[in-house]
């Protein structure tokens, strides 16, 4: 457990920014919602339960949680597939866990116990070169949830699990070259892909993406107000809660996908470079954290994390500018979603916990 000598140790800077990150989200939530709304309340309880769980992910000594990485990963699976049988169901997807009192969507989760699990399987100090076998093992480990995840559909969540393995295995020595494979391999998939793995509605999202005016009362809607509303910001933005694309309820789900096109319009080109140097800022300070790790282990932890994080944050700031296809691929610290700020703060717990305990034996 957390130790008090570790306490000046923590690097107060990264979590500093990442509750500003979150205390960012809370504003754009309030505004995109019109107040104290039981949206925001549950983000409140997000945030709150979230940082509960950094605690928690930072005071047990990283390496323990390694320890029992098989049972964290096979405790998420048998979740994942309750869900896939069982789950909540809403907007034609399956993927919630209803408590009555909240929703618990376990596929935020997978992503740190996919990092914890391949961490402790490639970062054991005894093990040697990665291996052809190595590889396998990490694709398999990768494929189970990512294909459960998939089936709920929850396409971009699991996107999201593939950074994590490509990170973790190339940092543990995975040859350069088959990634030039894997991207060869994903290229000529492409058509069997469409033909037979795409559901119709995602089709449609890819080819208004191309071209929204095609459709701009229908699947092109998203795209095009996404674009007006950050391009109608400015400098210096409208002002707190004085947008009109968010406060009109022109742009759908503002306070979860689009929350960065709120803060566009409303904090304008300002606001965004803040933002933008906030995240850019969490993700070199989380990356020097995997540098001064003390082992292997630690330092694969903190980029599994890291990759999913970046990936999910890059691909959210692009799709509410416009500049790729509509997903439901939340901002982390920002959107409203309370499992995914929880399994954020949690793997940002997992992040403190490797630098802090770099001087530890």
């Amino acid at each position: 457990m957390f130790e008090r000598r570790l306490y000046h140790h923590v690097d107060w800077g990264l979590l500093a920014a990442v509750l500003a990150l979150c205390a960012i989200g809370l504003s754009q939530v309030y505004s995109a919602t019109g107040g104290w709304t039981p949206i925001l309340e549950t983000q409140v309880y997000g945030v709150l339960l979230g940082l509960l769980a950094l605690a928690v992910c930072l005071g047990i000594d990283y390496r323990s949680l390694a320890d029992k990485s098989h049972i964290i990963y096979i405790a998420v699976i048998a979740l994942l597939i309750y869900v896939l049988f069982f789950g909540a169901v809403r907007g034609g997807s399956r993927r919630w866990i209803d408590l009555g009192v909240f929703n618990v969507q376990p596929s935020e989760f997978a992503k740190a116990a996919l990092a914890l699990v391949l961490a402790k399987f490639l970062g054991e100090s005894r093990r040697g070169a990665v291996t052809h076998v190595d590889l396998l093992m990490v694709g398999g480990l990768t494929a189970v949830p990512l294909i459960i995840i998939a089936r709920q559909p929850d396409l971009g969540t699991a996107a999201t699990l593939i950074p994590v393995a490509l990170a973790v295995a190339f940092v543990a020595g995975m040859p350069v070259r088959l990634l030039g494979v894997l991207a060869v391999a994903g290229l000529l998939a492409a058509p069997i892909t469409w033909r037979f793995a795409l559901q119709d509605y995602q089709k449609e999202r890819i080819s208004t993406f191309l071209d929204p005016a095609q459709d701009a009362r229908g699947a092109g809607y998203q795209q095009i107000q996404a674009r007006i509303t950050v391009g109608s910001g400015g400098p210096w933005g409208k002002g707190f809660t004085e947008g009109t694309q968010g406060q009109l309820r022109f742009l759908p789900v503002a306070h979860n996908d689009f929350i960065f096109s709120v803060l566009a319009e409303e904090q304008g080109f300002a606001g965004v470079i803040v933002t933008l140097g906030l995240y850019l800022f969490v993700i070199l300070r989380a990356l020097e954290s995997a540098r001064l790790a003390k082992d292997q282990l630690g330092a694969y932890l903190v980029l599994g994390v890291l990759a999913s994080f970046t990936f999910q944050v890059i691909y959210n700031i692009t799709m509410s500018a416009g500049l790729a296809p509509v997903k439901g691929l939340t901002l982390p610290l920002m959107s409203y979603g309370g499992s995914s700020m929880i399994a954020t703060l949690a793997g940002f717990g997992l992040i403190l916990n490797v630098r802090m305990r770099r001087f530890t034996n």
